[in-house]
């Protein structure tokens, strides 16, 4: 996955790289039509309509997928926008405007076939043609940050209903790739214009906007053109930008919101006011980013004295009020790329550390690092403490476009966390590949992982081999000396008792099904 991703900041609460729009931009609001009310309680309103009252701590500062669909608010981007996959319970990718795919014999073309008698909200067919210009619009569009993600697609064709996707190798993880983390789909002549699809967004998914307060508020209605608009009971959704976390509790309960982002430290609160805690499976994962290329780090000894020396269970205590769990890689227990025999290569032990920094030729007090960070974070006084612990002396630098030097790997010592990828490839290219955005350490890759990726992209997804193939591609990453991880925690969704369950689908909000106030019966 190389090239431009948002990133989740690092941090327990905010995880979006986007910033929250100006006061300046909220009221230069690109209203389309007079807002839906907000009043009322969590039932269906009187009218009989079931509305979503959702405050998010990811409202999307673009809704041009393009711009803003990689990172965590891709959850939000959806709403609007359908994909030629989606992801199921399990994680495996199942149709959605695709209706089915298939391969050729070498595994380097494969064949989507979309649902007939589709269209996006402005009228437009959804077809082969609309796939191949999201592809190449994701490829070339000067802002986008989807463009690292598509490395394996060399074109694509299309006929009709059909889009072939030719790759410039084998890589059965495409079905996996497209799908609404990489590929959400727009009108082709809606995204001609994208700075004007970047604030009035036209797809083809369960819902279409009819208002937008950038960076404050979107109001939506259900899409009856949606492939599966039977099974989307909710017939309007009011998105906000979340306010302070501790006035978000209140807000569920007085009916101001039914569903709400909330950070670990606000789920009790929100259990003991009786409403439901909603706790989704993900691939979230936080880590110390190393650069290999600068000293210290260009000492193997001082890389493993900072492994030593990370207590993951801090992290776990301090920052997740027991919804997180220590890792060192970054996908979640259980699932298919985690591999257990790496499961605690570097322990924690505080002494083995200073014995490799006194043998790397430093004393207690030598080395002297800048950890760079785009906002104030707990991690980084964690980081501090624990280092200093063993002797490494940290210094806390908060600078805004932190995203800047990281990407253009100038910084030496930084944090990073991730919302993952719905490819376990890509998450692991992201990671530890020679141009992985999230590798501060490039073109640096540890040895062997440039082949133990490349038999994961050979490997048919239904293989009985791959879950192992995957597993030593995820081994062979973890020997990377640029990351440490430290540790996950899920997404927490806090909703009303009129909202009901969502399915668990990792990292994905999936709408359907799901009623208010007893409106609809879930499929």
């Amino acid at each position: 996955m190389p090239g431009r991703i948002t990133p989740r900041r690092p941090g327990p609460h905010r995880r979006s790289g986007r910033p929250r729009a100006t006061a300046l931009g909220a009221a230069l609001a690109i209203v389309l039509v007079p807002a839906l009310s907000a009043c009322g309680g969590d039932a269906a309103s009187a009218s009989g309509d079931a509305t979503l009252k959702w405050t998010s701590t990811y409202f999307p500062a673009h809704w041009d997928p393009v711009v803003g669909g990689s990172g965590a608010q891709f959850r939000e981007l959806s709403l609007v926008y359908a994909s030629l996959t989606r992801t199921d319970e399990s994680g495996k990718a199942v149709p959605d405007l695709a209706e089915s795919w298939e391969y050729n014999d070498e595994g380097d073309r494969i064949t989507f076939h979309l649902r007939p008698g589709l269209k996006f909200s402005d009228g437009e067919p959804v077809d082969g043609a609309a796939v191949k210009a999201a592809v190449e619009r994701a490829q070339k569009q000067k802002n986008s940050a989807l463009f690292g993600d598509l490395t394996s697609i060399e074109s694509v064709d299309a006929k009709g209903l059909d889009a072939t996707v030719n790759l410039n190798q084998v890589d059965y993880q495409i079905p996996q790739l497209l799908g609404q983390r990489v590929l959400q789909i727009a009108s082709p002549k809606a995204a001609a214009a994208p700075e004007k699809l970047d604030q009035n967004p036209v797809g083809a998914g369960p819902f279409t906007v009819t208002q937008i307060v950038p960076g404050t508020k979107a109001v939506l209605k259900k899409n009856p053109e949606y492939w599966d608009a039977d099974n989307i009971h909710i017939d309007n959704v009011e998105l906000t930008s979340a306010p302070d976390a501790s006035t978000v509790v209140s807000g569920l309960q007085t009916g101001v919101y039914n569903f709400a982002d909330i950070a670990p430290s606000q789920a009790d609160a929100a259990k003991k006011a009786g409403l439901d805690v909603f706790v989704q499976p993900g691939f979230n994962a936080s880590n110390i980013s190393l650069n290999v290329n600068k000293a210290p780090f260009d000492n193997d000894k001082v890389v493993d004295a900072v492994r030593h020396a990370v207590n993951r269970q801090e992290f776990v205590d301090k920052l997740t009020f027991g919804y997180g769990e220590a890792t060192n890689q970054p996908f979640p227990k259980g699932y298919v790329a985690y591999d257990p025999e790496s499961e605690d290569a570097y322990p924690y032990d505080p002494a083995k550390s200073k014995k490799l920094l006194a043998e790397a030729g430093y004393r207690s007090g030598d080395i002297k690092l800048d950890l760079v960070i785009p906002e104030e974070d707990p991690q980084a006084e964690i980081v501090q403490s624990q280092l200093a612990a063993v002797g490494i002396t940290v210094d806390i630098k908060i600078d805004k476009n932190w995203s800047t030097p990281f990407f253009a790997k100038d910084l030496t010592f930084s944090l990073y966390g991730t919302t993952g990828r719905d490819s376990a490839a890509q998450t692991l290219t992201a990671h530890f590949g020679p141009d992985g955005p999230l590798n501060l350490s490039t073109p640096y890759e540890p040895e062997g992982f440039e082949a133990a990726i490349a038999k994961v992209r050979q490997t048919p997804l239904d293989a009985p081999e791959y879950p192992q193939v995957l597993r030593e591609a995820t081994r062979a990453g973890l020997d990377s000396k640029a990351l440490v991880f430290t540790y996950s925690q899920p997404n927490l969704i806090a909703k009303s008792k009129s909202v009901s369950g969502l399915p668990k689908n990792p990292a994905h909000l999936d709408w359907t099904g799901v009623t208010i106030g007893g409106k609809g019966a879930a499929s």
